[in-house]
């Protein structure tokens, strides 16, 4: 038997919130929530075509990740279950929040061209990315502090992971060590690095993490300066608990990221990396055998200095909306990064992956892999390790049913010519 008395309460919180945001918006109006399917056609001046028979409200909440029918099932719950100054963190643009709104919005300037005829009966999406053959090719993403949704945090994402046999990128600023996380997958993970205002930091970062084992170093360049967070900022004010008594040393401190216990810390000016610049990509060379990757790679002009440079790979990403509100999608920086690189070096991409089309996209516009922020997270806030789970089966079923709708069996067969420029 349903508690309904947990049901209404979640109802209220999330309804306060959904008054304040710009989800209300694009809500389908008063008629969505008629009781009596007879008053709902018949507030109707004009029917539409289609019609819609089934108005999606986020007011009825799924109770656990097997009722999910699609990845956005999982937002709203976990904004019920999550403090609101932790989900306003990881929900959070900057500014005026239109680069983050542009990352989903931007999708729907390509359309998918299908080819037929061809045999999809069986579909592999496994790809290769240096020397590991992975069974697909989505990727789960570095995301800060996961401890903030659930208990376990980067723990539980990783036994999903190793689970349904996805690669897993620890952020440094993730709430757990690279040795916890490599033993909770059980197999390969890869590290993400926010080099700090100190060199000598970053390079100690660098040794540890290698001598755990992971193979690949994605060094985050677009975190570089400050940020006006203002979901975060509105929704923070909402939370009733005092913030010093979890973030004792100020919130993104040292001592909240463990994978830099036993570094000294002292010359660090900045957790931020204004100063970095293109030797920084040498001098890590120097200290370390891992596979390179740059995150945050947005144009031509920078994807032609990394390959001089000589890194093992590129990340378009534009952190999900939260660096710069500069208003182009990710999925439209794509083409012009791969122009100059696709063929010699992996191509990852993030920010805006919602569907199984999207993802197909960023693989027809030139991705090697994508990777998978806050959906993930929505599943870790609302269910846990078994949200999680959740939320890369559906993504992995959407994506292996958009292969076979538009002819491609394997992700060889993905090709440009699969994706127009909406005119």
């Amino acid at each position: 038997m349903k508690d309904t008395r947990n049901a209404d309460d979640q109802r209220r919180q999330f309804l306060n919130w959904l008054a304040a945001s710009p989800l209300f918006a694009l809500t389908l109006g008063q008629e969505a929530y008629a009781d009596d399917p007879k008053e709902l056609l018949r507030n109707v001046s004009k029917r539409p075509d289609p019609m819609i028979w089934t108005p999606t409200t986020p007011l009825d909440l799924i109770n656990n990740p097997k009722e999910a029918i699609n990845v956005f099932d999982f937002e709203p719950v976990a904004f019920t279950k999550v403090p609101p100054a932790h989900f306003g963190y990881m929900a959070s643009g900057i500014d005026d929040e239109v680069t983050l709104r542009a990352n989903r919005t931007s999708f729907l300037k390509y359309q998918l061209r299908p080819r037929r005829l061809r045999d999809v009966s069986k579909i592999d999406m496994s790809v290769s990315l240096f020397g590991t053959k992975w069974k697909t090719p989505i990727i789960i993403a570095p995301t800060g502090g996961n401890k903030a949704y659930d208990p376990e945090g980067e723990i539980a994402v990783a036994r999903a992971a190793r689970k349904g046999g996805f690669l897993n990128v620890l952020s440094n600023a993730g709430a757990s060590t690279i040795e916890d996380v490599i033993a909770a997958r059980q197999g390969e993970v890869w590290f993400q690095l926010y080099a700090t205002s100190s060199v000598e930091v970053a390079k100690k970062v660098i040794q540890r993490v290698e001598r755990a084992g992971a193979p690949v170093l994605e060094i985050t360049i677009d975190r570089n300066g400050g940020r006006n967070q203002e979901t975060f900022a509105h929704l923070k004010k909402l939370d009733p608990r005092n913030c010093v008594g979890c973030h004792t040393h100020g919130f993104g401190s040292p001592t909240e990221r463990p994978n830099y216990d036993g570094i000294d810390m002292t010359g660090v000016k900045s957790m931020q990396s204004s100063n970095m610049t293109w030797d920084f990509i040498q001098q890590v060379r120097d200290v370390s055998k891992m596979k390179i990757i740059l995150k945050g790679i947005l144009t031509q002009e920078d994807a032609q200095l990394a390959l001089k440079y000589g890194v093992d790979g590129i990340h378009v990403s534009n952190h999900g909306g939260r660096s710069e509100d500069g208003g182009r999608g990710a999925i439209e920086c794509l083409p012009e990064v791969a122009q100059v690189a696709r063929g010699k070096i992996p191509i990852l991409f993030d920010s805006g992956i919602r569907r199984g089309s999207d993802i197909f996209k960023a693989m027809a516009l030139g991705a090697s892999a994508v990777c998978v922020g806050r959906p993930y997270l929505w599943g870790l806030g609302a269910f846990g390790q078994p949200g999680v789970e959740r939320v890369m089966e559906i993504l992995q079923t959407e994506f292996s049913g958009i292969m076979q709708q538009m002819g491609a069996a394997n992700i060889a067969a993905i090709e440009p010519s699969m994706v127009m420029k909406a005119s």
